[in-house]
């Protein structure tokens, strides 16, 4: 398999695994008319799919990789100490967990491992699209699509945000950028409000030039970063800061990322 030759090839082949498991259960629940959806404290959506995916990953890195350690979406960060920190596994069992609870087949599994404070194993499926992404450091990132060969990915090769197109997740969220991120969109050559790690993966593919939103977490990044810099591109925070660490991100072909940082903090730079 492409990208399985690296010393995480035995993490990326378990991280595979964990995604079929993922796509059965996630798949069994998808447009299911006993579909149970709570909401949590922060107001957003969580189905019965959620946490059945996490609960079914979590069991299966404590059985293969037991002294590992978790961050995931639903069940929370089991980090307790300065080592558990040098590696652990990043798990969101439904990123789109709205489109999901709407039928809208836009959704995925996202799987991560972070070794010293990087990403060095990702993982991305998209069952009902049919499609899976994943990467491993240094190795280069790769999209299986209706079960044919691993297929390698590489970024775009546009140069200006006048040839660009940008994906953006809405307009909410955006606070004091909210002018800024509009005159951005305004000056590309075209846009759309995909949201979510489709944006970034077709960033990856080399299908949109860049993707951008204002608010995540950890576990909403870390596996999209891998594959998009693997691909050639780069992921960063809205401030610069390369990584999924940060509370919201940018990934691009990198050729334009330096111009998109520029437009969306135009407004703080003039007045610094």
């Amino acid at each position: 398999m492409g990208g399985n030759s690296s010393s995480f090839a035995d993490e990326l082949t378990f991280a595979l695994s964990l995604a079929d498991q993922a796509d059965v259960i996630s798949l069994s629940r998808y447009r299911a008319l006993d579909l149970k959806i709570t909401t949590k404290p922060d107001n957003t959506p969580v189905t019965d799919a959620d946490r059945a995916v996490e609960e079914a990953i979590r069991s299966a890195i404590a059985t293969k990789y037991p002294t590992d350690t978790i961050v995931g979406e639903e069940f929370g960060d089991s980090r307790s100490s300065a080592d558990s920190l040098n590696r652990y596994w990043v798990i969101d069992p439904i990123d789109g967990t709205k489109n999901f609870l709407r039928g809208v087949p836009t959704w995925a599994t996202l799987i991560a491992l972070v070794v010293d404070g990087q990403v060095v194993v990702s993982v991305v499926s998209s069952p009902a699209l049919y499609r899976r992404w994943y990467a491993t450091r240094g190795h280069g990132a790769y999209i299986l699509e209706n079960s044919t060969p691993p297929r390698p990915l590489h970024v775009s090769g546009v140069q200006t945000i006048a040839d660009a197109s940008i994906a953006y997740s809405d307009f909410q969220g955006w606070g004091d950028r909210r002018n800024a991120f509009e005159t951005l969109l305004d000056s590309a050559w075209r846009t759309r409000g995909v949201g979510d790690f489709w944006s970034h993966m077709l960033v990856a593919e080399g299908a949109v030039d860049a993707a951008i939103e204002p608010s995540l977490a950890l576990w909403d990044m870390a596996a999209l970063d891998l594959i998009v810099t693997e691909a050639g591109g780069r992921f960063t925070s809205l401030d610069g800061a390369d990584g999924p660490f940060g509370p919201n991100a940018i990934s691009s072909n990198s050729k334009i990322h330096t111009q998109v940082l520029s437009a969306l903090n135009l407004k703080e730079n003039n007045n610094g």
